[in-house]
């Protein structure tokens, strides 16, 4: 029975997708480990450390093993590890006679050799599916940044107008971060995705003193296409710890743009909505309601992220040659997060490419603070004439009447009756300067700036 929320029936498919959970479900994890003995079986057949039928056969006993996994189950949780009965499994399918393949089976390992590289081999393959969703999203954001490159509309400090940008010029802000990402992605594959061989120590000695166990480790990278580090890494977390931070930074973008959006699509700014399928985001009780669903879970994603990063964190913390516990985080936040991530990704997606963007709502918002919203452009023209500290205290008191005076009168109005500001500036120039449109500094230049790094720097990438 699923006790949370991503292997639910009810909101599995809210917080992650079919292929990420089957990628991190029980099966595929005891496959990656059968996967990984069976790479240590040839490696050593072909250095001649076992004999050569031995990789072989253990291969094919690997391939075809049918596993009890009640047994596996109920032994795992006397030996507190999956490693032990796992093996007594298949080296009863290979046979533990004299000659048979069964006595090579996990030979010179380790458990936590085995479970760290298939949990490795797991990470892998999420992290490609985390890099096809970042493409995905980069991909939409940018339609949408070149698509509103030119579109006004307020920008927001401490949840106030603040100064005019663009709808553009936002998305591109969204867009740079999930760039970023992407350069992160691809520096930290060599870092966290190599094999773990170290045996019972870390040292290698079950192989002896010489350069077999080194040449075992090497091979075996290769067979498994992972990276060979350049010692064991079994009390050495942080290349776990970056990947999943590394997923907890992608969530915290996310969570920034669903902020945005969530914000955004509120009856009193109604600028933007996501996507409308009949009946989502409805409510038992209000016909009304049209809820931002796909921004609510993706915000909660986002705080799940920085928590397992934490938890990731503290399992760096272990004690001597092995971890008496700590390791033991990892197995709880590393499939978690990699679910929630790409649940997150999926989710913004869905929110992004049909979201509605309300072009007149946005202008009406835009001009409800009846040109105080570009002050500071009249400020900075005037302090040409007068000195900025003059000018701004012009300006502030002419904010103030402004929004003493209320509706029906607007920043130009007080300005064009002050005698110091006209006196400085020409009537039809104050006009031009208190129309947000004309003040949007270099926003449309910065977007094509990101959408030109997009192409030219991150298309092809791996």
């Amino acid at each position: 029975m699923p006790v949370s929320a991503i292997d639910s029936l009810l909101f599995r498919n809210l917080f992650g997708t079919p292929e990420i959970r089957a990628l991190f479900s029980d099966k595929s994890y005891i496959k990656h480990c059968l996967d990984v003995e069976a790479a240590l079986a040839r490696s050593q057949s072909k250095l001649n450390i076992i004999p050569p039928h031995a990789g072989e056969a253990i291969t094919r006993a690997c391939a075809n093993l049918d596993l009890d996994y009640d047994r596996l189950s109920d032994e795992t949780e006397i030996v507190g590890y999956p490693i032990l009965p796992l093996v007594r499994q298949l080296t009863t399918a290979c046979g533990d006679g004299d000659g048979e393949a069964g006595r090579y089976v996990h030979w010179g390992a380790t458990t936590q050799d085995i479970q760290d590289t298939a949990t490795v081999m797991q990470m892998k393959a999420g992290l490609e599916i985390v890099e096809a969703k970042l493409r995905a999203l980069v991909a939409t954001l940018g339609e949408l940044a070149k698509r509103y490159r030119d579109l006004p509309m307020a920008g927001r400090t401490h949840l106030q107008h603040a100064l005019p940008v663009t709808f553009g010029y936002k998305c591109a802000v969204y867009l740079s971060g999930f760039q970023r990402h992407l350069e992160r992605l691809g520096e930290l594959r060599p870092r966290g995705l190599v094999v773990q061989f170290g045996g019972a120590a870390g040292t290698l000695a079950s192989l002896g003193s010489g350069e077999d166990g080194l040449r075992v480790r090497k091979a075996l990278a290769e067979e498994l296409g992972l990276g060979d580090p350049v010692v064991t890494w079994h009390t050495a977390r942080d290349g776990v710890a970056e990947i999943v931070n590394f997923l907890a930074l992608v969530g915290g973008s996310l969570g920034k743009l669903a902020m945005d959006l969530m914000v955004m699509s509120s009856n009193e700014l109604g600028e933007v909505s996501e996507p409308f399928v009949p009946h989502r985001g409805a409510s038992s009780t209000m016909p009304q309601k049209r809820n931002p669903i796909s921004s609510e879970v993706i915000l909660a994603a986002s705080k799940i992220l920085r928590a397992n990063a934490g938890l990731c964190l503290d399992a760096m913390i272990t004690d001597f040659e092995r971890a008496s516990g700590p390791w033991h985080l990892e197995w709880v936040a590393v499939p978690e997060s990699f679910v929630v991530a790409v649940g997150a990704l999926s989710q913004a997606e869905f929110a992004l490419s049909g979201l509605v963007v309300n072009t007149k709502q946005m202008e009406r918002n835009l001009d409800s603070s009846r040109g105080l919203i570009v002050a500071e452009a009249v400020m900075m023209d005037l302090a040409g004439h007068i000195g900025r500290q003059q000018a701004h205290d012009l300006i502030y008191d002419a904010c103030n009447k402004t929004i003493e005076a209320g509706e029906g009168t607007s920043l130009f109005d007080i300005l064009s009756q002050d005698e110091r500001v006209t006196g400085a500036i020409p009537m039809a120039k104050l006009a031009e300067l208190c129309r947000p449109a004309n003040y949007l500094g270099a926003a449309g230049r910065m977007v094509d700036d990101v959408l030109a790094y997009r192409a030219g720097s991150l298309e092809g990438r791996s």
